[in-house]
């Protein structure tokens, strides 16, 4: 009798020793560490910028992922001076937004030796080594400019003389929307672009640069091509208060497709607007868990962007999300 009950003890805490162990092992499993995402953005210059962190910040907090967040304030050092913070910090995983092309190289080379991996979001950059960042998440400009351009040689309608104003000098965005519609217009040399001046993908610079080109060119500006949603809504400001119409005495053509300038469209003060979409938070931290498991990822994924006119902008701008 005494060694059945010792027995029956013995298998008592053997199940509650298997109960406890399972508990314990749910529990860790409950409390995996969370995945530490360092984000270096560009600023806060524009409205399209600040729903791609909103989106960054709002798709983290869903996943539960931590974000270290620094804003670069449209200067690159402050950029390079917040991944190089992220590297001693010992993060999973970097994100940078660059504000310009060059000059990164350095500092990911001290992120890959830390074995952190890096995605380049939104805009690309130029390094003579590819290994230094695993893969590069956004919108292909170059086409976008040619989406502007196409539609423009369709759509000008007797109108020729060009402006232009040119997102942030440096930026890849800048860069390849200006190469594209340059390009564009190769095919189309009745199409003449008279001036072309930065105004550094911000509102009020877009207000201020097209004040100085009516009061340089008058009523021969046609035509007012814009690197963003922000400096053509900007633009339309100085140009109402010339006393002009914008869409029909300037026709605007511009790229981002925010709602303001989607609803601008419906008003027939922005003729076409490209989409440019910002909401990159759950393709990048997907991807950051791929690359973190050790899976491949693809070295560039585009987005699938749209063109809004007035043939499709009043049925799109109920759902615009940005």
């Amino acid at each position: 009798m005494k060694n059945l009950f010792i027995r029956a003890a013995a298998a008592w805490l053997g199940l509650a020793f298997v109960l406890l162990t399972g508990l314990s092992l749910a529990g860790c499993g409950k409390h995996k560490k969370a995945i530490v995402v360092g984000f270096a953005q560009t600023g806060a210059e524009s409205a399209w910028r600040t729903a791609n962190t909103e989106s960054m910040k709002a798709e983290a907090e869903l996943q539960g992922i931590i974000l270290k967040f620094a804003d670069g304030q449209s200067k690159q050092e402050n950029q390079i001076r917040a991944i190089r913070s992220f590297v001693t910090q010992g993060v999973d995983a970097i994100v940078l937004a660059p504000i310009v092309v060059t000059g990164w190289d350095v500092v990911l080379r001290e992120a890959k030796r830390a074995q952190i991996p890096v995605v380049i979001m939104d805009r690309k950059i130029e390094t003579t080594d590819e290994s230094l960042y695993v893969t590069f998440i956004g919108s292909d400009f170059y086409k976008e400019g040619t989406l502007v351009a196409d539609w423009l040689a369709k759509n000008a309608g007797g109108r020729t003389k060009i402006v232009e104003l040119q997102g942030e000098p440096g930026s890849a965005a800048a860069n390849e929307r200006r190469r594209a519609f340059a390009d564009g217009l190769k095919n189309h040399p009745e199409l003449k672009l008279i001036d072309s001046q930065t105004g550094n993908f911000r509102r009020s610079e877009g207000k201020q640069v097209m004040e100085a080109l009516i009061k340089k060119h008058g009523k021969e500006i046609e035509i007012l091509y814009a690197h963003n949603d922000d400096m053509a809504l900007g633009a339309i400001q100085a140009i109402e208060e010339a006393g002009l119409k914008p869409g029909k005495d300037i026709l605007i053509v511009t790229i981002d497709a925010i709602k303001e300038a989607v609803q601008a469209v419906v008003d027939g003060k922005i003729n076409c607007t490209v989409e440019c979409n910002p909401l990159f938070g759950p393709k990048i931290y997907s991807t950051i868990k791929q690359i973190l498991r050790k899976e491949t990822v693809e070295k560039q994924m585009y987005n699938q962007d749209e063109l809004f006119d007035s043939t499709n902008a009043a049925a799109a701008l109920p759902t615009r999300k940005y």
